[in-house]
């Protein structure tokens, strides 16, 4: 302990000891100290004189959030000089003009020039205004701000860094958000060979070059570098191939052509990177992202410190395998592939993989053992949850009859003529199907997912990338690289990919430009959540399977326990299950409404009671909480209506537009449900449980759609194709079909190829 001007506080080393960056970006919610550095861009409005206020704002919020969180919030600022510009010109055009403007009016003062100001007058003009917004801002959130002026002779003086280190440190410690700044107002010129050479020597030249220096010497965790671009491109951004980097790693600076300077600031984004670079070697992470665009700013730092992919991140890990963009693009240069070969190669791929399903019985079997002991011992998936995860020889079976059929039905997918019209002589149009593209598929629970799955994207020569649950990770490895193998046979590999990396389901969910659908296979919560997360990306599928069975005054005493019992009992974890048994009330007190409750009671079915079931019973079950859930366990609702109608009613409201069901020998009442209720699956007399692509002879699905357009209802083969138009012309042009051309349309419907149905 020191005690200097009678203020005691802890010194720390002067250099600080090589630390450990975080590997990834889901380690960032573990950052304490991080240090937010505001570029000029970020912090000035667009005609660089006076302060973007509303962007400032949103940034010390997020600040303030952060801090209260308790972690340690530094911020490294420019605006000085566009702040003290803005009062210069004020004070300028005010002493110039008030008595000319007096006694020449106001044409005059318009025509006034404005002289050239010197940026360090600007920055001492603006340096106390600037430090009194951030005060006040930071007061909203009962948070107090210091701020602290720094030259680079600051950092090269031993005793001057010592003070700086102590000061930063007790200011921390008090819960004080320290505003750092070069001191601009009496900064030199920087030193032409003073630049970034090491760990040990950096030239505070910028506030890039402040911001390293400090977040190296402070031992900070994360520094964040806000610009007015997206973060690092491989290419100048705005360039016709410019991709932003997800991941920089050092060394790969060689491959990074830089392109011009921030329009204001001292700093591009080459100093920017050999800062980053700088701070990353004394052990701190760095993401340099955009603090200015207005769909982003508002949380981008937060963003940053959960883990989302926001920007470029630093990293000196550099993974064994491709990132996930990567293996996008290598699945659509591949699915393309796919979709070139003759009908009988991608059936025989599927064959293949049908047979290595059966051949590796063993293999599989095992490694889905050990995911199945790994999820019991850590004991964090339900029962339905663990039913889902575990595989057997006769899944397995079926898995295999199922990708046969798909191998089968697949002969005639890609390239099939839907439409021919002759549009005039010589000029032929067809309309012909091909693959939507590349596929997302994010599925939990549910390893004998990817092999149906995967079996559909090869019919229907799409690329795929798969997200599996970590909890099958064992299981999917395996079937992944079967699949591989199988693909091998033609030379497509790549065209089914699986994503190892630490990828959250949310930043898959904004690859708007490498994926083209996204299909969802877990709970309704993982639905929903894909759901909000899809950033211009499609997706299919269905958040709830809240499915009903309506039993009828003329149903039959023989078919309505054996269809209700196969409805929910059969395998209750899945989204085609019964949640809800509608009975008409003339049924109440009947041998056959005591046969049913008797038959759940057997099959160990907790029954909650609709509210107006409630109200004919003296002693009910416990009384549903709502009407709209989805148990995925043996439990279900039972509610009594007063007719058909009623019913249909009921489901419109509570259900969700998935399979739904009448029991009844009455046809015109059978018919009347089937024709009025509005959901992708509606049945007579069968168990909820057909709704399946298997079952309805699709070979298998790659989930139940609920959306009213393109595919709904199990979702197959044909549901994974769209379609283009072929135009065949000779010199046509469509001047020559004006009213004074020679040409005419004819719009002939031609007959279509036969197709191959073998």
């Amino acid at each position: 302990i020191r005690c200097w001007s009678n203020i005691p506080f802890i010194t720390m080393p002067l250099s600080r000891a090589h630390g450990k960056s975080f590997a990834h970006r889901s380690e960032l919610k573990h950052a304490k100290r991080i240090v937010v550095k505001l570029g000029s861009a970020v912090v000035t409005r667009g005609d660089e004189c006076g302060l973007a206020l509303g962007r400032l704002a949103s940034i010390v919020e997020q600040v303030s959030m952060l801090q209260n969180q308790g972690r340690e919030m530094m911020i490294v600022t420019s605006g000085a000089v566009a702040f003290g510009k803005q009062r210069l010109r004020h004070e300028i055009l005010l002493s110039q003009s008030v008595r000319q403007a007096l006694h020449s009016g106001q044409s005059q003062l318009k025509d006034m020039a404005i002289p050239v100001l010197e940026a360090r007058a600007c920055a001492a003009a603006g340096q106390s205004g600037l430090m009194a917004l951030y005060e006040a801002m930071f007061t909203q959130y009962s948070i107090c701000a210091a701020q602290i002026l720094v030259t680079n002779l600051d950092f090269h003086d031993e005793q001057k860094r010592r003070n700086l280190n102590g000061t930063l440190h007790e200011l921390l410690r008090m819960n004080i958000v320290p505003i750092i700044n070069t001191n601009d107002a009496v900064v030199p010129p920087p030193e032409p060979n003073s630049d970034l050479q090491g760990v040990n020597v950096i030239s505070v030249k910028d506030n890039d070059s402040l911001a390293a220096r400090l977040a190296v010497e402070m031992k900070t965790d994360l520094l964040i570098v806000l610009s007015d671009v997206e973060g690092l491109f491989d290419s100048p951004p705005g360039s016709d191939d410019a991709k932003l980097i997800d991941i920089f790693y050092p060394g790969d600076q060689q491959s990074v052509t830089f392109g011009t300077k921030s329009r204001v600031g001292m700093g591009g984004m080459e100093a920017k990177v050999k800062a980053a670079l700088w701070a990353l070697q004394g052990g701190t992470s760095v993401v340099i992202a955009n603090g200015t665009h207005p769909k982003i700013s508002g949380h981008v730092i937060t963003d940053i410190v959960e883990g989302k992919k926001v920007g470029t991140f630093f990293s000196e890990v550099k993974p064994a395998g491709p990132t996930v963009e990567q293996q996008a693009e290598m699945a659509r240069a591949g699915g393309r592939t796919l979709a070139a070969l003759q009908p009988e190669q991608r059936a025989e791929i599927i064959y293949r993989l049908a047979d290595l399903l059966t051949d590796q019985r063993e293999d599989i079997l095992l490694a889905n053992k050990k995911d199945l002991q790994e999820a019991e011992n850590k004991g964090r998936l339900a029962l339905p949850l663990l039913k889902r995860l575990s595989l057997s020889t006769s899944k397995l079976n079926s898995l295999a009859i199922g990708l046969r059929q798909i191998a089968a039905s697949s002969q005639d997918s890609v390239g099939r003529v839907i439409r021919r019209t002759r549009i005039a002589k010589d000029l032929d149009l067809e309309q012909v199907t091909v693959p939507i593209g590349v596929l997302l598929v994010i599925f939990e629970s549910r390893p004998d997912c990817l092999p149906q799955v995967s079996a559909l994207a090869i019919a229907s020569g799409n690329g795929l990338l798969l997200k599996g649950g970590k909890e099958a990770a064992h299981s999917n490895q395996i079937l992944h690289h079967l699949t591989q193998e199988a693909l091998s046979i033609h030379g497509v590999r790549d065209a089914v990919q699986l994503v190892n990396t630490r990828e959250e389901v949310e930043d898959l969910c904004r690859l708007d430009k490498l994926i083209d659908l996204i299909i969802p296979r877990g709970s309704s919560q993982l639905v929903r959540n894909i759901q909000k997360a899809a950033k211009g990306i499609p997706v299919m599928g269905h958040s709830e399977g809240i499915c009903h069975v309506y039993v009828d005054t003329d149903a039959s005493v023989e078919k309505v326990t054996r269809i209700i019992r196969d409805s929910k009992c059969e395998y209750p974890a899945a989204c085609n299950a019964l949640e809800t048994l509608l009975i008409h009330r003339d049924l109440l007190r009947t041998p056959l409404f005591d046969q049913i409750i008797d038959m759940l009671r057997v099959e160990q079915v907790k029954i909650h009671a609709g509210p107006k079931f409630a109200s004919y019973l003296t002693f009910s079950p416990s009384e549903v909480k709502s009407l709209r859930t989805e148990y995925g366990d043996l439990e279900c609702c039972i509610e009594v209506v007063d007719s058909v109608q009623e019913a249909v009613e009921h489901i419109h409201k509570y259900g969700s537009s998935h399979t739904d069901v009448i029991i009844t020998e009455n046809e015109k009442t059978a018919e009347f449900f089937l024709q009025h209720v509005d959901s992708a699956c509606v049945f007579w007399n069968a168990s909820t449980r057909f709704s399946d692509g298997y079952r309805f002879g699709l070979g298998a699905e790659v989930g139940i759609s609920t959306s009213r357009i393109h595919a709904r209802g199990p979702v197959g083969l044909e549901g994974l194709l769209t379609t283009k138009w072929l135009l065949r012309g000779d010199n046509h042009v469509v001047s020559d079909f004006s009213e004074h051309g020679s040409m005419k349309y004819l719009h002939e419907s031609l007959p279509l190829p036969q197709r191959n149905v073998s």
